[in-house]
């Protein structure tokens, strides 16, 4: 009698584990679902905005999500810099290498499985410990619609070079920084801290990671780091 009732207990268990599984992975596809819906009413509202203000004659046109490295004090609405800042066509993340998998991508000459390749005096961390393909440097200029899947969407206009290789960078109504941030998005690039000094993934502590949202990307010994925003990009402009 205890054997079936522990076989019935371990059935049921298996059972509601299987149900909280299923459960749990509904609730991930509908809050996907969710962001998904909520960026493209977004864009919708801020193209028709820009039309309605029929104060420029730029169209935007929704494109598959794509990222921006971004410099920038958090409450800044405008500044300079925007050739430091770069551009992610595709989401890195899944791209990535796990800090563990460090020496199999040393061994196969720096090449990750995407394709891409390692840059020991120049690479790029992400929240969850993966080394990151870097990003495209600098950002072209143009008009991006940019949010930080929170509140707050706005279109980033970044301008084309000056006579010095400056590139202004600017937010429409009054948006910061911070404003468009994705804060559970974190990166950081790292160099060697000094010239000719060694600046290794090794050196890089897996138990400092995941990152907590709107957090600093943590140091490694050997090599400095500069922290980055990263934007959602959900549009660009096109000249009408």
């Amino acid at each position: 009698m205890m054997s079936i009732l522990k076989m019935i207990g371990i059935r049921t268990h298996v059972l509601r584990g299987n149900v909280s599984a299923r459960l749990r992975s509904t609730q991930q596809l509908i809050r996907r679902a969710c962001l998904a819906t909520a960026l493209l009413v977004t864009i919708t509202i801020v193209a028709q905005d820009v039309h309605a203000a029929g104060e420029r004659q730029t169209k935007f046109t929704r494109i598959s999500t794509q990222y921006i490295a971004a410099l920038g004090t958090p409450d800044a609405t405008s500044g300079n810099g925007a050739q430091s800042w770069g551009l992610w066509p595709l989401d890195p993340g899944p791209r990535g290498v796990k800090l563990s998998r460090y020496p199999s991508l040393k061994d196969s000459g720096g090449v990750a499985p995407a394709r891409w390749k390692l840059d020991e005096a120049d690479w790029w961390l992400e929240e969850h410990g993966l080394i990151m393909e870097p990003p495209t440097i600098p950002l072209p200029p143009g008009k991006y619609v940019v949010t930080g899947a929170r509140k707050v969407t706005a279109v980033l206009t970044i301008h084309p070079a000056d006579s010095r290789g400056d590139r202004r960078w600017e937010l429409d109504q009054g948006a910061t920084l911070y404003d468009v941030t994705h804060l559970a998005c974190r990166s950081a690039r790292y160099i060697p801290a000094a010239v000719g000094g060694s600046c290794s993934p090794a050196n890089a502590k897996q138990a400092a990671f995941p990152v907590a949202p709107g957090g600093a990307m943590p140091p490694v010994e050997g090599c400095t780091k500069q922290d980055y925003a990263v934007l959602i990009v959900i549009g660009i402009g096109v000249e009408d």
